[in-house]
C-alpha cells in the first residue's frame, strides 16, 4: 500500500493523480517539477550520488525513471520531525520494485526531505535516500 504524505504539510492537494504528494511517484515527480516544486539551490544524495540545483536534479529523476520499469515504490514509517510556517523536515522507510534491463529488482532504504516554504509555495530543498 502506498503511504502518502501530506504536501504541503499543512495539507492539501497537487495537481496530478495521487490524492497527495508521495515522494518519488512518478506523476508527483513530474507535477513538483511543473510546479518549480524544487528549489533553484535544493540537493539531493541519491545512492547514484549527488546532485546540486533543479535541472541537475530533474536530470537524475528523469534517468531513473526512464531506467526501471513498471515501478512500484512503498513509503512506511513516516514521521514528520520538524514543522513550522517556513520548513518542513519528514523520514521515511521505502521498498520499490521494478524492472530494470529487463530483469525484475526491488530494494529497500530510508530518506529524509527538507521542505522550504518560498512566499507561500512549499518546495523540495532537500532530499536523502540511503540504505
Amino acid at each position: 500500500m502506498l503511504t502518502p504524505f501530506p504536501f504541503p504539510p499543512t495539507g492539501g492537494r497537487a495537481d496530478h493523480s495521487c490524492a497527495r504528494f508521495t515522494p518519488q511517484c512518478r506523476s508527483c515527480a513530474r507535477a513538483l517539477a511543473r510546479s518549480r516544486g524544487i528549489a533553484s539551490d535544493a540537493v539531493y544524495w541519491f545512492s547514484d550520488g549527488s546532485h546540486r540545483g533543479r535541472e541537475a536534479i530533474l536530470s537524475a529523476i528523469a534517468k531513473t525513471f526512464a531506467t526501471i520499469r513498471d515501478e512500484i515504490y512503498q513509503i512506511d514509517d513516516l514521521e514528520w520531525i520538524a514543522h513550522s510556517d517556513d520548513h518542513a523536515v519528514c523520514r521515511y522507510r521505502f521498498a520499490w520494485t521494478g524492472t530494470i534491463d529487463g530483469q525484475p529488482r526491488s530494494g529497500r532504504s530510508r530518506g529524509t526531505n527538507v521542505l522550504v516554504n518560498h512566499a507561500g509555495t512549499w518546495q523540495m530543498l532537500h532530499e536523502h535516500l540511503s540504505a
